[in-house]
């Protein structure tokens, strides 16, 4: 069985913002571009990493 602390995931929050914040940065100097690509970066991440997570804990249920 898949055992995780949830306290693992207060770390998600600051390495996303961090992520999505000099991602924007790298490619826009406005900052209303830049929070509008960090939010876009954001949910991307969020989404691959919900699908990662799902695929895993299948797999954990199948075997």
């Amino acid at each position: 069985m898949l055992s995780i602390s949830p306290t693992y995931l207060l770390y998600y929050l600051p390495l996303i913002v961090a992520i999505s914040l000099v991602f924007g940065a790298t490619r826009h100097e406005d900052t209303k571009l830049i929070l509008r690509h960090a939010l876009h970066t954001a949910r991307w991440i969020t989404g691959f990493m919900a699908v990662v997570f799902l695929l895993v804990l299948f797999l954990d249920w199948m075997v």
